[in-house]
């Protein structure tokens, strides 16, 4: 913890297509000190841990909250924390202004739904949609794709989860972990 800021507690999602593509959506706007501009708006869902909620758990709950998809299959873990640090900001009071940046654990789960469960422009647990449209990808371009400030951390979970990027990579349906 530096500048007497802690990382907020995250969990990523890469949600990975039968034929080994990952869900990337894209940004409506700025979150604070999370900017984004018109190059770099897409990005993996993502979000907070609340306190006492098991990481599973919680990559299930912010994967519906953004995505609306809940037929997955759970594949595997980074093998590690990964933080990035938010850029610097000088905006009104904002709820991650108190935090440094984010430390994220990913999960890589492979979609096992018909494509009409996707839905990011839903409101979900009160909280307005984030994203306006989504896409799949290929896992080794997302980090181009993303805020710059997080490409270091999506380059990583690329590096991590190569094995699942192919065509029924990684477990089946029901067999992952």
């Amino acid at each position: 913890m530096q500048d007497g800021k802690p990382y907020r507690l995250n969990v990523g999602i890469a949600l990975f297509s039968p034929d080994g593509r990952v869900l990337v959506a894209r940004r409506i706007g700025d979150d604070g000190p999370e900017t984004v501009t018109e190059s770099c708006r897409w990005q993996m869902p993502q979000g907070g841990i609340d306190p006492g909620e098991d990481r599973d758990a919680a990559a299930r709950r912010e994967l519906w909250e953004e995505t609306g998809v809940t037929s997955v299959a759970g594949l595997g873990w980074t093998s590690r924390p990964l933080r990035y640090d938010f850029p610097p900001y000088v905006g009104p009071p904002h709820r991650l202004s108190v935090f440094r940046g984010q430390e994220q654990v990913w999960r890589a789960m492979r979609f096992a739904g018909d494509e009409a469960e996707i839905d990011v422009t839903a409101t979900r647990n009160g909280a307005p949609p984030e994203f306006d449209a989504w896409r799949w990808e290929r896992l080794d371009r997302v980090a181009d794709l993303v805020v710059p400030f997080r490409r270091e951390v999506y380059g990583a979970v690329a590096r991590e989860f190569a094995r699942f990027a192919v065509p029924g990579g990684g477990a089946a349906a029901g067999q992952g972990v």
